[in-house]
C-alpha cells in the first residue's frame, strides 16, 4: 500500500500579512518596502515557519510585526549580532535582518562590519534616510555635512559614511543598491540579494517624508531621475539619461561621463562586471560629492559579488573535525581543569 502526501498550497502576499495594525506615517517610505517583501517572499519556495526577520530599533524596526513569519524586534544597534547567533544554530533558516542607517552605522556599525566580515548567510535590508525618523530628526551618520536637525542646529560637522564603500571594506560578498520609489527595481535586487550564498547587504533609499523629505527625490521623480540616476547591468555597458545618450567611461581610475552622440558610442563605455572588485570600489564612489570634478550620476543595482565560504558552514565542520577526532567535548573536565580555582569562605 502506498500513501501520497498532499502538496503544501502555494503560498500568496497575503500570507505574509498580519493583523497588524501598520503604524508609519502616512506617505512614508517604509510601506513601499514592505510591499514589495511581501511579494517577493512567496516565490522563494521557503515556508513562513523557515523564515526570520530580525531588527533592531527604529522606524524600520516594526517590520517583523508585519510579517507573519517569525521574527524578533531586539535591541538598538544588535539585530546583526542576534541574527549571527541564530544563523550559527539555525542554518536552515532564512534569516533577513532589517536596519537604519542610525541603528546599522551608528551604535551598531561594529556589528554591522563584524557580520559582513564572517559572511553568515543572511540579507540585510538597510533602510538609509539619512536622518533618525523615531527619536524625531537628529542627524544620523548617513546624514551630509552641515545638515541642520534638531540636534545641530547650527549644522552638522560630521562627515557622513557611505554605506557602501564600508562594506565593501569590510569585505561584504555582496552589494547593492536599490530604492523605495522603485517598486521593479526593488523586487529585482530583493531576489538578487536572497539568492546570494552568503552576507549579502541591500542599501535602500528610503523617504522620511516627516523630517526628511526629498533627500533621494532626484533619482525617483521623473524630470529628474534618467539623469540622476545610473541602473548597474551585469556585462553590459554604463548608459543613462532620458533618451540612454550619456555613458560612462574610466579616464585611468577617473570615472567620467560622456556624449554617445559626441563622437563616443557604447563599446568606448565602461563595462559593468561584479565581480570585478577594483571598480566596484570605484562605483562605490560614484556619489554627488562637491569635490568631484563633474556631476555623476548615482548607480543602482549590484554592485559587487564574490563567493566565499560562509560562517555557520565553516563553523559546523570545525565541530565536525573536532568530535571526530576527539570524541565528545567533557564539560566537567574543563569546569576542573587547570584554569579553575576554590574560593574559601
Amino acid at each position: 500500500m502506498s500513501t501520497t502526501t498532499a502538496a503544501a498550497p502555494a503560498l500568496t502576499v497575503k500570507d505574509f500579512q498580519t493583523d497588524q495594525e501598520v503604524r508609519w506615517c502616512p506617505g512614508c517610505g517604509d510601506y513601499s518596502i514592505l510591499a514589495q517583501v511581501q511579494k517577493i517572499m512567496p516565490t522563494l519556495g521557503i515556508p513562513r515557519e523557515n523564515i526570520a526577520i530580525i531588527s533592531g530599533i527604529g522606524c524600520s524596526s516594526r517590520f517583523p510585526y508585519y510579517m507573519n513569519t517569525y521574527g524578533m524586534h531586539s535591541i538598538h544597534g544588535r539585530a546583526t549580532a542576534v541574527a549571527s547567533g541564530l544563523k550559527a544554530t539555525r542554518p536552515e533558516l532564512s534569516v533577513w535582518i532589517v536596519t537604519g542607517d542610525g541603528d546599522a552605522l551608528s551604535i551598531g556599525g561594529n556589528h554591522t562590519i563584524h557580520l559582513l566580515r564572517r559572511n553568515f548567510d543572511v540579507n540585510i535590508l538597510l533602510f538609509n534616510n539619512q536622518i533618525y525618523g523615531l527619536t524625531k530628526g537628529q542627524y544620523s551618520p548617513t546624514s551630509e555635512e552641515n545638515k541642520i536637525t534638531k540636534s545641530t542646529p547650527f549644522g552638522s560637522l560630521d562627515h557622513p559614511f557611505n554605506p557602501l564603500a564600508l562594506a565593501m571594506g569590510a569585505d561584504a560578498s555582496f552589494i547593492a543598491r536599490s530604492m523605495d520609489r522603485d517598486p521593479k527595481h526593488l523586487q529585482e535586487i530583493l531576489l538578487r540579494s536572497h539568492a546570494h550564498k552568503g552576507a549579502s547587504l541591500l542599501e535602500i533609499y528610503q523617504n522620511c517624508n516627516i523630517f526628511n523629505d526629498g533627500a533621494f527625490e532626484v533619482f525617483t521623480e521623473k524630470t529628474t531621475k534618467s539623469d540622476e540616476a545610473l541602473f548597474l547591468t551585469q556585462g553590459q555597458p554604463l548608459v543613462f539619461g532620458a533618451t540612454q545618450n550619456k555613458g560612462i567611461r574610466l579616464d585611468g581610475f577617473k570615472p567620467v561621463v560622456v556624449e554617445l552622440d559626441g563622437g563616443f558610442s557604447k563599446d568606448d563605455l565602461w563595462i559593468h562586471d561584479e565581480k570585478d572588485f577594483y571598480k566596484a570600489q570605484i562605483l562605490v564612489r560614484m556619489f554627488d560629492d562637491p569635490r568631484i570634478a563633474g556631476h555623476l550620476p548615482r548607480p543602482f543595482g549590484v554592485f559587487y559579488e564574490t563567493q566565499r565560504p560562509c560562517y555557520e558552514e565553516m563553523m559546523q565542520l570545525q565541530i565536525d573535525d573536532v568530535i571526530a577526532a576527539k570524541g565528545k567535548g567533557d564539560l566537567n573536565k574543563l569546569l576542573r581543569g587547570n584554569e579553575v580555582w576554590e574560593i574559601l569562605g
